[in-house]
């Protein structure tokens, strides 16, 4: 992996979001942790940064929910290439997500070895 990564996550719930990022702050690899509390911020984030290299997306929140965000991010030639994880604790959202165009799928909650592994498979 690069030694620059920017990641965006994204999650309506405060304490998920500084358990992943504290999470992801332990690997060398990641320069910076962007946080998103909805899916409309995320998006927003997407659009105007171009340093983004992986996205965290939680599905269900408020204001626009991940699969909403799929949907946009897929659609988008200008930010379609960037890797999606899907993180929930709906496993009925699964398929779905992967038929959206997420890279990948995790349930909650999150153990930091599945995530690496995830992010290292994707980030190659």
């Amino acid at each position: 992996m690069s030694k620059e990564l920017v990641i965006l996550a994204v999650d309506d719930d405060l304490i998920n979001l500084k358990l992943l990022k504290s999470m992801l702050m332990k690997n060398p690899d990641i320069k910076e942790v962007i946080e998103a509390k909805n899916g409309e911020d995320a998006v927003a984030y997407i659009k105007s940064r171009k340093d983004i290299s992986l996205v965290l997306l939680d599905i269900i929140m408020p204001i626009m929910n991940g699969l909403e965000v799929l949907k946009v991010v897929r659609s988008d030639e200008n930010i379609v290439q960037i890797p999606i994880i899907v993180l929930t604790t709906d496993e009925t959202k699964k398929t779905e997500a992967l038929e959206l165009g997420a890279n990948s799928f995790l349930m909650k909650p999150i153990r930091s070895n599945e995530l690496a592994e995830r992010m290292e498979s994707l980030l190659v």
